[in-house]
């Protein structure tokens, strides 16, 4: 579909608090919102194979992130893909293990391991997820906004280094201390191509685009500027931030990292996600209002009753206060088993006690 030929927006809130543009309402949408808690996910995992046979076929990956849009009034869609498909198309060896989680078959351990690699061609070895965002974007016919994401190049390089998950992050360090340039090779080669790879999403479709710093939180303060912030703002700058007559909003997020939400700030970004370890209104403060904020409900909440679901939503609400440049999310992803319906009374909750603070 040509961008001509694209339809507008009928909701554009998501896109307009990520702005701090007036709303009349608080927009809301999920991390992983189309995923495992969902019955028709799992039915739809099941008939492509895999997760990454998921990943890897358009109109599949198409169905399952239309999935919730069809379940709760959302304010955006994203792209469902994973943060690990820059090392798939580095031929790494991305395997997902039931149960134990991603794996890589060949670790990146030394500078040769990374001398060995180039910027993947998203048009080519990652055609799947940019095809994968054109018809997601046909597909809604301008109902709410796309997302599209890539994780952080600190997140994604503990994956290529440790081989797969990890609680130490002991390889990857020791690299950090021992070998710094090594990794610093690694990270701006993951950013070259975190920054051609969200630019062909935004020029598929995808309206704004997430960068996920899952791991970022680990690093000491000094070592977070120079290993996960550094590449962030690379990527940043790199950006394509306008397309089809108005910005491409891009969020932050950086897990277990409150203290550093100012710095964050610094980066130009447009908006920074925010975990459930830190009040709004002191992230508020940290940023002095320069950028819109995301988050922050527990994601453990979800399985408490729906009258408690709506109490800490109320408390949410009430932590960011009054004014624009809230969007409303959980602050993390939603748990796999949580029931579907108290998903549903989250968001029910924030259509019904957020236009108070937009008046």
């Amino acid at each position: 579909m040509s961008t001509a030929n694209r339809p507008a927006l009928t909701n554009d809130l998501f896109l307009r608090a990520l702005l701090r543009q007036k709303v009349d309402r608080t927009p809301v949408w999920m991390m992983r919102q189309a995923g495992r808690y969902l019955p028709e996910y799992r039915a739809t995992r099941e008939k492509a194979g895999s997760f990454l046979k998921l990943c890897m076929n358009p109109e599949l990956a198409c169905e399952v992130t239309l999935q919730p849009l069809a379940r709760y009034p959302l304010d955006a869609a994203i792209l469902f893909s994973d943060i690990l498909t820059i090392p798939h198309a580095l031929g790494l060896g991305l395997q997902f293990e039931t149960g134990e989680g991603p794996k890589i078959e060949r670790p990146v351990r030394s500078l040769a391991d990374v001398t060995k690699l180039g910027v993947p061609d998203p048009h080519t070895e990652l055609k799947y997820v940019i095809d994968a965002v054109s018809l997601i974007r046909r597909e809604l016919k301008g109902r709410v906004p796309l997302i599209g994401f890539a994780g952080s190049p600190w997140t994604v390089g503990t994956y290529a280094v440790e081989g797969g998950s990890s609680r130490e992050f002991s390889k990857i360090k020791t690299m950090m201390y021992n070998e710094p340039a090594t990794l610093r090779a690694l990270l701006q080669l993951l950013a070259d191509s975190t920054v051609v790879y969200l630019n062909a999403q935004i020029a598929a479709g995808a309206q704004a685009v997430m960068i996920f710093d899952t791991w970022g939180g680990v690093l000491t303060p000094a070592q977070y500027r120079e290993f996960s912030l550094h590449y962030m703002q690379y990527i940043v700058d790199g950006l394509t931030r306008e397309a089809e007559g108005r910005r491409v909003p891009v969020i932050l997020f950086t897990k277990g990292a409150g203290d550093r939400l100012a710095l964050m700030a610094q980066t130009g970004c447009d908006a920074l996600g925010v975990d459930w370890t830190t009040d709004l209104a002191e992230a508020r403060r940290l940023v002095s209002d320069t950028v819109a904020l995301q988050g922050n409900l527990d994601p453990n909440c979800l399985y408490a009753a729906p009258e408690r679901i709506r109490e800490e939503v109320a408390r949410v609400l009430a932590s960011y206060g009054q004014g624009h440049g809230h969007v409303f999310n959980l602050g993390h992803g939603i748990h796999p088993a949580v029931p579907p319906e108290h998903a549903g009374a989250m968001i029910a909750a924030v259509h019904e006690l957020s236009p108070q603070y937009h008046v």
